[in-house]
């Protein structure tokens, strides 16, 4: 009797190339992740869009439980706005990123005009999180990473779920990546701010 558990097929996102015959603009765009809601949608900076399946249930409990703690805090500093995984933000260098939780100082986020915050605002991130599920191609996401600290992010988390592992993005600095850790700290850019990530592994 086979009782080997079944490997996971890594998914990579579906990727529908749009130039140079059909471009998008922002408002178009908006419209059309608005009528395809099933998937998550990302558009990269060359304007090609990425398509992806939603997370599956176990991943997003994870997710929730991020969320919940980020959100805590954010409640409790009150310098900032915080964001789930269903949001998106223009960065940029144009290309349109969703990441798993999000936060932004209340300034910055403030200075945008009301009628574009309702769509995929123009802002980079300052701190951004990505969960990996074990579904997700890490190489893909770790270019994602990068992108967000080009961009603008100050500090970044990608947490490898399937493995145990994070990788703490900085503006030049080295790529840092700790084995099962109990804690991350949200530094100068979140003070005081500690997720527990004993709720996510």
């Amino acid at each position: 009797m086979n009782t080997q558990t079944p490997t996971v097929t890594e998914i990579l996102p579906m990727v529908l190339k749009m130039q140079p015959d059909v471009i998008m603009n922002d408002d178009q765009f908006f419209d059309f992740c608005q009528l395809n809601r099933n998937f998550r949608i990302e558009r990269n900076q060359l304007g090609d869009l990425l398509i992806m399946s939603p997370t599956g249930s176990e991943t997003e409990e994870k997710n929730f439980n991020l969320i919940v703690q980020l959100g805590n805090w954010t409640k409790q500093n009150s310098t900032g706005v915080g964001f789930g995984s269903s949001s998106a933000f223009t960065l940029p260098n144009g290309a349109v990123r969703s990441p798993d939780a999000a936060w932004i100082k209340k300034e910055r986020w403030e200075a945008i005009p009301t009628e574009q915050r309702k769509k995929f605002a123009p802002i980079c991130p300052d701190f951004v999180v990505e969960l990996r599920s074990e579904t997700d191609n890490l190489k893909t996401l770790q270019e994602k990473m990068a992108e967000y600290i080009e961009n603008g992010v100050k500090l970044a988390w990608l947490i490898d779920i399937k493995q145990q592992k994070v990788y703490i993005y900085r503006p030049g600095k080295n790529i840092e990546e700790l084995d099962h850790p109990q804690t991350l700290k949200g530094e100068d850019i979140l003070p005081g701010f500690v997720l527990d990530l004993t709720e996510i592994w």
